[in-house]
């Protein structure tokens, strides 16, 4: 984790505190009891810092405590199931990702919860588009150069990811699907050594977060070419789509939000949706996690289902396509 990213997590969770959420009492819908937010990943990553900033602002705003609480385990899957079977009294939530409601469905075939009928959507929390870096030895300084390389040399460049089934790991997936290259997959457990061997060019590229390789990226030992999203980034305004590039059809925006257990009562949903909109609105938390390379987002909890079934969709027909396995 470089240094800037840890003092800007420090930075977010301090800005939280005194940000001055108001304090809009929502006890007609919700008890008083502790809420938890389950978290799907370790304490320390980017999922978690992202949680607790939204657990601090839940708790201002609701004039309740919430408290996270880490669940690793099965790419999400663990916190999961553990939140599809807990009470559906608004008392235990899940900050889900991409991965645990639109790609494990598709990957573990004994999974123990369905996303579609366990959860109820709450709203969208967090946008995390990726960006494409390469190890600055190699000859490519763009998406068409990457491409030509890779079929001069099929199978030879390498990728690292976070793990078999990682949202990492599917971004390269799909720009091998896409751009018809053929690449060689290398999981990590986690960022960490992923970049380690990057840096030491054991690793030619990576589909990763911007603030863990930015400090390198700037000393000029990595070379960013291109940004996973739809639209480019408004902190990197000058650098180019991969879909822009040449890739028609490519799009990888790692996303978040907040479900809970299926039969929440709508009055609940109601409230906490209200809660996270103002929340993901306020100018703090915007910038603090702007400066982190995500963007704060909202919507309503219809808006949110759709959105998990197109990606679950989306994700389901390249994993067949690709044949992933977690083997």
């Amino acid at each position: 984790m470089t240094k800037r990213f840890t003092a800007l997590r420090r930075s977010l969770l301090m800005g939280l505190l005194l940000s001055g959420f108001h304090k809009n009492s929502l006890e007609a819908n919700l008890s008083k009891k502790t809420i938890r937010l389950i978290v799907p990943f370790p304490a320390g990553g980017a999922t978690d810092i992202m949680a607790r900033g939204l657990a601090q602002g839940l708790s201002n705003e609701l004039d309740q405590t919430v408290v996270v609480e880490n669940k690793g385990g099965a790419g999400g899957s663990i916190a999961a199931e553990y939140v599809a079977h807990s009470p559906s009294d608004g008392t235990t939530l899940l900050l889900a990702t991409m991965g645990v409601m639109s790609i494990n469905p598709s990957l573990y075939p004994k999974l123990k919860y369905d996303p579609f009928k366990d959860f109820t959507p709450i709203s969208l929390t967090h946008l995390t588009p990726r960006v494409l870096v390469v190890n600055a030895n190699l000859p490519i300084k763009s998406v068409s150069d990457l491409v030509a390389y890779a079929q001069k040399k099929p199978g030879q460049l390498t990728y690292g990811s976070a793990g078999n089934g990682s949202s990492s790991h599917l971004s390269g997936a799909l720009f091998e699907s896409l751009g018809k290259v053929d690449l060689l997959h290398i999981p990590y457990k986690g960022s960490s050594l992923l970049l380690t061997d990057l840096l030491a060019a054991r690793l030619d590229m990576a589909f990763d977060a911007y603030a863990v390789y930015e400090e390198h990226i700037r000393s000029g030992k990595l070379r960013l070419i291109a940004i996973t999203s739809k639209k480019r980034m408004p902190w990197l305004p000058n650098t180019p789509t991969i879909a822009e590039s040449g890739v028609q059809g490519y799009e990888v925006s790692n996303w978040l939000g907040l479900v809970a257990p299926i039969g929440l009562p709508q009055e609940t949903v109601k409230s906490l949706n209200a809660a996270v909109v103002k929340i993901m609105s306020t100018s703090a938390i915007k910038q603090q996690l702007f400066d982190l390379g995500i963007e704060a987002t909202s919507s309503s909890p219809e808006e949110f289902n759709q959105m998990i079934h197109s990606e679950s969709l989306k994700w389901t027909e390249m994993i067949r396509k690709m044949n992933i396995t977690m083997d």
